[in-house]
């Protein structure tokens, strides 16, 4: 029964989980934070819950500052793009009665009449992405709020989750998470790492294309690189649109540049990075980003590289520590 139990909340399991990934590796910058002088209330230090509210605040700003800075230049090119559209779709229609893939005398109409319908079925995706979409920002509050909650009552909970062991034990247990913590803070720090490597070399080779607006797209890369699968992906698409409105040559010169960007980051950026911060292997790092990926998708991919650190620590102390050396 408890474990039909734990399959049924398996989701909300992922989000504490996640949580507690986020609070473990924001620890020891909330504990930066709060030895400021500068943000001190006179002699008091700065209290913990303040000191987490100042690295939302952070990020908070920066997103909102980087929307503001990108939604106007996105707004000015789609208005653009709609102004030459008839245009290129006569180039795209000539194109294709090139390639003879249709007829000389085909119109649009005919084109989308070719298409394959399915308006119940469009419906339903829509339906479902909605869905989806509420559901994401629903899980992303939670975990704020999980994250908040957890850094602000650190101490007890770990102190709850300590004397659940054999008092022999504690110290022991205590060492084993403090390893732990080090990891999933190293592994925080490796992806804010790539994230500021991917957003340099994107702001240099967008700008050697002369692709406008270089820089702002280069920060979207590098903020979409600390969200696995997708966020790559997700990122490449204003650049390659930015680049359309100047010349489809170059919107596919950048495509290209993203996909060989992501085959350098995946199998020779990510695995050095974080076998340098965490500690695993360049072999670890793949085998459990491909597992994660297989298992859970998107959050496995996520979960992966913190995870498996946590498995090191624990296979080092619970079977390699008690061998004997001989």
């Amino acid at each position: 029964m408890l474990m039909w139990a734990l399959y049924l909340v398996r989701s909300q399991i992922l989000l504490i989980y996640i949580s507690a990934l986020f609070a473990t590796g924001l620890a020891p910058l909330v504990a930066m934070i709060e030895r400021q002088r500068w943000l001190r209330l006179g002699k008091r230090r700065l209290p913990r819950p303040a000191a987490i509210l100042v690295i939302y605040a952070t990020v908070l700003g920066s997103v909102t500052a980087l929307g503001w800075a990108t939604v106007p230049i996105l707004v000015q090119q789609a208005q653009q793009f709609w102004k030459e559209l008839p245009e290129r779709l006569d180039l795209l229609q000539a194109k294709l009665v090139q390639w003879g893939l249709i007829s000389a005398g085909a119109s649009y109409k005919e084109l989308l009449q070719q298409a394959p319908a399915g308006g119940g079925d469009a419906v339903t995706t829509v339906l479902v992405a909605l869905w989806g979409f509420v559901g994401g920002i629903f899980g992303l509050v939670t975990i704020l709020l999980l994250t908040f909650y957890l850094l602000v009552d650190a101490k007890d909970v770990f102190g709850v989750f300590v004397r659940l062991f054999p008092k022999s034990e504690r110290r022991r247990v205590t060492e084993v998470c403090e390893r732990a913590a080090r990891k999933i803070s190293a592994w925080l720090g490796g992806q804010m790492l790539l994230g500021l490597m991917i957003g340099v070399t994107s702001a240099i080779g967008l700008g050697l294309m002369g692709v406008p607006y270089f820089f702002v797209l280069a920060v979207i890369a590098g903020i979409g690189e600390t969200i696995p699968m997708i966020g790559p992906l997700l990122s490449a698409i204003p650049a390659v649109a930015v680049a359309f409105t100047v010349s489809p040559g170059l919107a596919l010169g950048v495509a290209v540049f993203f996909f060989v960007q992501q085959l350098l980051e995946n199998n020779v950026l990510v695995p050095k990075v974080m076998s340098q911060q965490v500690g695993l292997s360049a072999v670890t790092v793949i085998a459990s980003l491909v597992i994660g990926s297989a298992l859970l998708g998107f959050v496995g991919t996520l979960l992966a590289v913190p995870t498996a650190a946590i498995l090191q620590v624990l296979f080092e102390e619970l079977v390699l520590a008690d061998k004997d050396p001989g």
